[in-house]
């Protein structure tokens, strides 16, 4: 890890920057699966299953037996758990629900806007060493909330040919019924041309290694929406005197456990409260059965002293993380100052963790930076807005002088003429 005392604002640039990846090497490997699978379908897939799952299956769908199955596999204890998820998120989610407003401009003139669910929609489930049934959660239950006709997901089998139980639990529960055995970087080549098996999607919403991240950026090229471009999971704590490094250590490790290219930063304004929660890293991260890609996290990590909670946030602002923890006494005074985040945590006992499961906020953020021009995902990210506008005679005659004058202005002559044949 990586201690700055004090540092410079003239450095903080450096600090600020992720871990490297090296895009054109995976952008050529990206390519060539796009290509088989565009050409071969569902063999591609099939294919490339054995080659980087090391999954030997002769079809792709998922069966309603193997849904079934899964019913019975999954605890009493996890079903409730996951129902009490599904509820929090479905109620956070239901009040992003908009009422259609009109506005008359001009008189005669109305005008207004109104939501229309994005019909087919693609999601991507992680499904290696964190099989991420919670992303189900967020993803499916918006989509269903959105209107979204047909919902496809995508996932990688175990070397088995099998999908985690929790994952195709969830997916039931939430209302999934096309579901498919493929993951990487050909899922998303698949979501995008389609296949014999797997439909065609407007958009491609989840996250993934950077071979799933680059995939959906390529996927971008055929016409086809991302929720938003991505990297790995980050998390930006700040503390002030008042923090508890036990619980900042365990927030920390909570992101670095995701992978060794996922990235933490602590800040605090107090050298005690920031010598603490080194300790208790170092002693923590020892009982953690992913310990090893923590560790490699921690190595691209930085642990930051500053003078004040307004240097803190101004140096959060520049760094734009996807996940923001407030460790500090009377956040409420800060919380207007918080310009670029994904998704924010207030005071000592709002772990990350809640985000990511079970308060109800979605936790499909944006990483790398993109926190500065993008949101997390919401049942916006699922619709598109269509406007409408409503001219009486009246209202054209109120507004078309206004509108020859403009389009004249423009050399547009055809544009005021559709104007001036109806004014006569």
């Amino acid at each position: 890890m990586k201690i700055n005392k004090y540092p410079q604002k003239e450095i903080w640039p450096e600090l600020v920057k992720r871990p490297i990846i090296k895009r054109e090497e995976i952008t050529e490997i990206i390519a060539e699966i796009f290509s088989k699978v565009k050409e071969n379908g569902d063999q591609a897939l099939i294919d490339l299953n054995k080659k980087f799952d090391k999954a030997e299956i002769k079809n792709i769908n998922v069966s309603e037996e193997e849904i079934d199955n899964a019913k019975g596999v999954i605890s009493s204890e996890l079903k409730n758990a996951i129902q009490q998820a599904k509820e929090n998120i479905t109620k956070f989610h239901a009040s992003q629900i908009t009422k259609i407003e009109k506005i008359e401009t001009t008189k005669g003139v109305i005008c207004w806007r109104e939501n229309r669910a994005i019909e087919k929609v693609g999601i991507y489930i992680p499904g290696g060493t964190a099989p991420l049934f919670s992303t189900v959660l967020m993803l499916a239950i918006t989509a269903q909330l959105a209107g979204c006709k047909e919902i496809i997901l995508c996932t990688p089998p175990d070397k088995n040919g099998n999908i985690n139980p929790a994952i195709l639990y969830t997916a039931q529960l939430c209302g999934v019924k096309k579901i498919f055995k493929t993951g990487g970087a050909q899922a998303i080549a698949a979501m995008t041309f389609g296949t014999e098996s797997v439909p065609k999607v407007y958009k491609i919403f989840g996250p993934g290694n950077q071979f799933v991240v680059a995939a959906k950026d390529f996927a971008q090229k055929y016409n086809v929406a991302i929720d938003m471009p991505a990297g790995p999971s980050e998390v930006l704590i700040i503390a002030d005197e008042k923090a508890i490094p036990e619980y900042c250590a365990a927030d920390l490790l909570s992101q670095a456990e995701h992978g060794s290219d996922s990235q933490v930063i602590f800040i605090s304004t107090d050298l005690r409260i920031l010598n603490e929660t080194i300790e208790e890293l170092k002693k923590q991260i020892k009982e953690l059965p992913r310990n090893e890609f923590a560790q490699q996290s921690l190595n691209n990590s930085h642990f930051i002293l500053l003078n004040s909670v307004d240097e803190a946030l101004e140096f959060s602002n520049l760094y734009a993380p996807e996940h923001l923890i407030l460790a500090i006494e009377n956040f409420e005074n800060y919380i207007d100052k918080i310009q670029n985040a994904g998704s924010v945590f207030l005071g000592n006992y709002s772990c990350e963790s809640a985000g990511d499961y079970a308060s109800g906020t979605n936790h499909t953020l944006p990483t790398n930076g993109f926190a500065k021009n993008y949101s997390g995902v919401s049942l916006d990210s699922f619709v598109k807005k269509i406007t409408f506008q409503n001219l009486s005679q009246e209202g054209l005659q109120n507004l078309g002088k206004t509108i020859e004058i403009m389009a004249e202005a423009e050399g547009l002559l055809a544009h005021k003429n559709a104007v001036s044949i109806r004014l006569k």
